[in-house]
């Protein structure tokens, strides 16, 4: 791994860290909110599959 590489790894596991942190602060179900993580991540797969398709 170069130098920019390691950088870019603490950057973002910092950013990682942060939003947890913020998401924690709030108090929100994380069940709920793991499922409406997937939902959008599917969603935006399957975006992204459609356009790739169309190309």
């Amino acid at each position: 791994m170069t130098q920019f590489e390691i950088v870019q790894v603490v950057a973002v596991v910092g950013w990682l860290v942060l939003a947890v942190s913020a998401f924690a602060a709030h108090g929100l179900n994380w069940k709920t909110s793991l499922r409406h993580a997937l939902i959008w991540a599917v969603i935006i797969t399957g975006l992204m599959l459609l356009v790739t398709m169309i190309r």
